[in-house]
């Protein structure tokens, strides 16, 4: 088959229109501006799934009248005024309904207590391991025994809350280097993370199962404090 470069880059474009997409394009593009302005968030990370399912749907209404002579902008601009004010009235209900508010973005998840993953199960988990890692890593996090409590936020964001330096316990290093060690075959006697829930325990055997999460990968734990 032919390469057409034409065809793929150009098509049949009739450059007298392409100063109105571009002034389509600039016009579609403010109104998103303005719309995120007026919903007082401040930036991606605020958003919850219900604002990122309104901000598709304004990609969709800017999107044809940008490039299509055919979509005229006011009809836009009304999908637009609509989706505000359906936004409002449902952040307005949130505001003075708790159980509302929980089903409309959820509740904050638990995903670590007392320096230890919570348990939970595989069809609940919402958040990959080497994501949630990379997370704690940009907090100047090494192993989890530094962490008393993680909750996933509804915005998407991780909250932490740290153990004192003294009260700090053996944990499950997340560095690479350091995590990468894993292995159901333990070396020598010692101290040992489970590489699943974090659990901390003294071991001996070259084969142990761990109690909490019954999983049989260990890693050697680390005690180290956290550097600010």
């Amino acid at each position: 088959m032919e390469f057409d470069s034409k065809t793929i880059f150009i098509n049949d474009l009739d450059w007298s229109l392409a100063l109105e997409i571009v002034v389509r394009t600039l016009i579609m593009f403010s109104c998103i501006l303005i719309f995120l302005r007026l919903s007082g968030k401040k930036g991606v990370r605020q958003l919850s799934i219900f604002e990122v399912a309104i901000i598709i749907g304004l990609g969709s209404a800017a999107g044809d009248p940008m490039v299509n002579p055919e979509n005229a902008i006011v009809p836009a601009a009304l999908v637009f005024v609509t989706i505000l004010g359906f936004y409002r009235l449902i952040t307005w209900l949130a505001s003075r309904s708790e159980r509302f508010e929980s089903i409309l973005e959820g509740d904050p998840t638990y995903i670590i207590e007392e320096g230890q993953f919570v348990l939970i199960e595989a069809s609940e988990q919402t958040y990959a391991k080497d994501e949630f890692f990379s997370e704690m890593r940009q907090q100047n996090i090494e192993h989890v025994g530094q962490v008393q409590t993680a909750l996933l936020e509804t915005n998407g964001s991780v909250s932490f809350f740290y153990y004192a330096d003294e009260e700090v316990k053996p944990g499950l290093p997340i560095l690479p280097k350091l995590y990468h060690k894993k292995s159901d075959l333990v070396p020598q006697a010692g101290q040992y993370a489970c590489t699943t829930c974090g659990l901390v325990e003294s071991i001996g055997d070259r084969h142990h199962t761990c109690p909490r999460c019954q999983h049989t990968e260990w890693v050697k734990a680390i005690h180290t404090l956290r550097r600010t």
